[in-house]
């Protein structure tokens, strides 16, 4: 008689509906599809920057035809092809994300460097431009060398 009865108890358990054992595959399927989302974004933004460092490299080589250009137009200023030339080239790399540093005021260590020092009437203005320094994409990637002015009788070399 108890297996009649132990019988009638596992059917009547069968018969229940078992609601935490069910699987839920709407939300599997909306977490997978998150995930899913998530990782489409990450590796995106990862494309990004791997392609601005990319473009970094080859924008400092042709910091150096820049620089040449405006060599070649002090020595020849009615060269009119090296203008236009010059010019282009600026553009294509404004549109890339750089952008020169701005060396009219003063002395600033984030983005100038200072190789020369002279007494003037005012302290670390800029007085001369070495090099023209540069800014990718809102980080430095080459600092402008400048000359800068020291108050007379001040002894911070």
């Amino acid at each position: 008689m108890t297996n009649k009865k132990n019988i009638e108890e596992n059917s009547s358990k069968d018969k229940q509906p078992i609601e935490k054992e069910e699987p839920n595959y709407l939300e599997d399927l909306q977490r997978l599809q998150a995930e899913f989302d998530n990782f489409r974004k990450r590796t995106e933004s990862e494309k990004e920057v791997l392609k601005k460092s990319a473009n970094k490299d080859l924008i400092l080589k042709l910091l150096d035809v820049l620089d040449n250009l405006e060599n070649a137009i002090k020595h020849d200023p009615k060269n009119e092809g090296l203008k236009l030339t010059h010019k282009k080239l600026t553009e294509i790399l404004n549109n890339e994300g750089l952008k020169k540093i701005d060396t009219s005021g003063s002395f600033n260590p984030e983005f100038h460097e200072a190789i020369q020092q002279v007494e003037g009437k005012s302290e670390n203005k800029i007085l001369d431009v070495y090099t023209k320094g540069y800014t990718l994409n809102e980080k430095l990637i080459r600092a402008a060398i400048v000359k800068i002015s020291k108050l007379k009788g001040n002894q911070n070399e």
